[in-house]
């Protein structure tokens, strides 16, 4: 028989609703703590256990809740990205990676004869072109003698030590320049001993901005001593025989600001390598926004189906199918869980299902592992209650919309 699609969304909007609220009734409260990371370290290793990183499961572990914990407000309970790098670089191994309090670019010095460590670093952040000023229309220059030439060059050579001085004057003693600048600037850039980077990407710009509590100059004219960045060591750091260099900024005056460093010995190691750690640093961070836990293994979802299914009894109207095709559906997560462990999916469902019912315990689940324990508590198996509850009310909006659609046509078919 086939039914009004308006009332089986309603009956899964209802399901929805009710699993969500068991969900609060069933969840767990999550310590959260700088001082003891252990729990989260446990939890983000839970994450990464069935990627291709597990085998560095702990490193990466280590390495996704200290970046979080570094650029958390645990008092307001929010987390900005925004402070939090990936730098992914091909070579070497996972074990390789690390976490850096600070900032990496894929940039080295300008000049291969400038130092390649600087301590004490004030730096000019600049946004402005190194070269001598061009009017805005267009136009040519007719060279036509070798006095008009060494015209020309000098005034370059004035113009860029003009702004070299003004770099200098503002006590910088190191430029970093989104654009690029040619050889001869290069040059008095190491005759005048100011180190410089070029060619530094927009979001590098902006994070090093933020990281060394700088300010974005637009133009040498505005360059003042307060806009300057400051960091404690600026490092160059090499790999091996590759010979290939980056740029490091420790000690930054945000010291919330921090980034990933990732290493693999191919392309595609180092973005699964990526992947999942972001992963895991999702995980982390809705756990710092709302410390809430459900328990894994299919236990909440197991729960949340016998509440559903007697939630549905006591509705009289047509909606009670809709709930209970919700209740089962969500016992589909479990029975896939026990086929895929190698058990009589069935005869495992109805056994954990009872005993649930049996001894009031919603924390029961699939033992995949086969640890003789379905208690997911003693498993250390979990879910943020945050995750969780956004998967249901997705999958049921998901369902609203398909059962919205009256007709589907496909290309080709007749009229």
């Amino acid at each position: 028989k086939q039914w009004y699609q308006r009332r089986v969304a309603d009956g899964y909007e209802n399901a929805a609703r009710i699993a969500v609220e068991h969900l609060d009734t069933i969840a767990d409260t999550y310590i959260v703590d700088k001082d003891n990371k252990e729990p989260l370290v446990k939890t983000a290793m839970t994450t990464l256990g069935s990627k291709i990183v597990n085998r560095c499961g702990r490193k990466f572990a280590e390495m996704a809740v200290d970046s979080i914990l570094s650029v958390a407000d645990l008092e307001r309970k929010d987390v900005s990205f925004d402070l939090i790098k990936i730098e992914c670089k091909t070579g070497g191994k996972l074990e390789d990676s690390q976490l850096v309090k600070g900032v990496i670019i894929d940039k080295t010095m300008s000049h291969s004869q400038m130092p390649k460590e600087l301590n004490d670093v004030k730096m000019a952040i600049l946004t402005c072109a190194f070269e001598p000023p061009k009017p805005k229309t267009k136009h040519n220059i007719n060279v036509g003698s070798v006095e008009d030439y060494n015209k020309l060059h000098a005034y370059e050579q004035e113009k860029f030590i003009e702004m070299i001085s003004k770099i200098k004057e503002s006590g910088a003693n190191l430029a970093i320049c989104q654009w690029g600048f040619d050889d001869e600037a290069n040059h008095l850039c190491l005759q005048n001993e100011l180190p410089a980077v070029r060619w530094v990407g927009g979001p590098e710009i902006e994070l090093i901005a933020i990281a060394t509590g700088g300010r974005i100059v637009p133009r040498f004219s505005e360059l003042t001593p307060d806009k300057l960045g400051h960091a404690g060591k600026v490092r160059e750091i090499e790999f091996g025989t590759t010979k290939d260099r980056m740029l490091v900024i420790e000690d930054c005056k945000n010291t919330r600001a921090v980034t990933l460093f990732l290493r693999g010995s191919n392309q595609m190691i180092v973005q699964e390598a990526k992947r999942s750690i972001w992963d895991a640093m999702c995980v982390i961070r809705n756990l710092v926004r709302d410390n809430r836990i459900v328990y894994g293994g299919g236990s909440n979802e197991i729960s949340c189906a016998i509440a559903v299914s007697e939630a549905a009894d006591k509705i009289p109207s047509i909606e009670q199918y809709a709930m209970r095709a919700f209740a089962d559906a969500l016992e589909s997560v479990p029975m896939a869980l026990a086929e895929n462990s190698g058990f009589a999916p069935f005869a495992t469902l109805a056994e954990v299902k009872s005993r649930q019912i049996k001894e009031n315990n919603p924390r029961l689940g699939i033992d995949c592992m086969d640890n003789g324990e379905n208690d997911m508590k003693v498993q250390h198996v979990i879910e943020t209650l945050i995750g969780k509850k956004q998967q249901i009310m997705l999958a049921t909006q998901l369902v609203r919309m398909i059962l919205k659609i009256d007709d589907v046509r496909s290309p080709g078919e007749e009229e």
